[in-house]
């Protein structure tokens, strides 16, 4: 083991075995369907996010608890971890970031906390980014920047179908939904000094997954280190597709991946999502992964 251990959350978005291929520790977020209290990742996936709101249930979700954070660091110091490195969802979003602020006051070994300001793969590349330089031996200050450099680099939109779910978590004011989804525009979302907004409205699916082509080439035109992620809720074929679009026009690879549980709770059913971040060091996964 690396002597600088990485640990993120669930809400990364990281394709099952992904995460721990990188010896990257995931604390999992709480959903709670009808009641009932699940762990993403663990006991609940996308697929039966969907089913839950499909017919309807009350869905909750909530931050892990300070006790889960430490049950991890505990576990990564007794096998060999000097310190660790945890970078989590926007604190803007969650208390994800202060939880774990908490449990690293009692860690027995020193705990460096990143905010990583962005949400989905743009925390789950930087992620794997920061494992990568731990694993190559970097200190832990220089892990702590590469975390910070691959998330700060994130353009990530969302096409959804409704900003209902967005506006009840209080991820989204009330006004902005409304005028997000004003004349039955579909609203296009991105993330913004770590908040999630409306950054345009498109006529139908079809335009939203257009411009979610256009971003991965803008993307590309920006950076020649450009890595990208196509994210669903409930659409597989759909972000299949978009997938293969987006190499077809910047020759990249692009990693397939529902969408976190928790995240699908606050967007709904329809999500499709293009995460690209600037990673220099990254290494090619086809669309064939998930």
């Amino acid at each position: 083991m690396s002597r600088v251990l990485v640990v993120t959350d669930s809400t990364a978005s990281l394709p099952a075995g992904l995460a721990a291929e990188h010896g990257v520790g995931v604390v999992p977020l709480q959903v709670g369907i009808d009641g009932e209290t699940f762990h993403e990742g663990l006991d609940l996936d996308s697929a039966a996010l969907v089913a839950a709101l499909d017919r309807h249930a009350v869905v909750t979700t909530s931050q892990p608890s300070v006790g889960a954070f430490l049950e991890v660091y505990r576990a990564a110091a007794a096998a060999g971890a000097e310190r660790i490195v945890s970078v989590h969802l926007s604190g803007e979003l969650s208390g994800t970031v202060r939880a774990a602020a908490l449990a690293a006051a009692d860690s027995p070994v020193p705990v460096e906390v990143v905010d990583s300001r962005t949400v989905a793969t743009g925390l789950g590349f930087a992620a794997l980014a920061a494992a990568r330089s731990a694993a190559a031996g970097a200190p832990t200050d220089e892990v702590v920047r590469v975390a910070e450099r691959v998330a700060a680099s994130t353009r990530a939109l969302f096409v959804v179908d409704s900003l209902d779910h967005l506006r009840r978590g209080g991820r989204l004011s009330a006004a902005a939904a409304a005028i997000g989804t004003a004349l039955g525009l579909r609203p296009v979302l991105g993330v913004r000094d770590g908040r999630i907004e409306v950054v345009q409205k498109v006529r139908s699916r079809g335009a939203g997954a257009d411009r979610l082509v256009a971003a991965a080439e803008d993307a590309l035109a920006a950076s020649p280190h450009v890595r990208f992620a196509v994210h669903h809720l409930g659409d597989d074929a759909a972000a299949r597709a978009c997938a293969r679009r987006v190499e077809d026009v910047t020759g990249r690879s692009v990693l397939v991946s529902p969408v976190s549980a928790v995240l699908g709770a606050h967007v709904g059913p329809g999500l499709l999502a293009l995460v690209a971040v600037d990673d220099p060091g990254a290494v090619d996964v086809g669309v064939g992964e998930q």
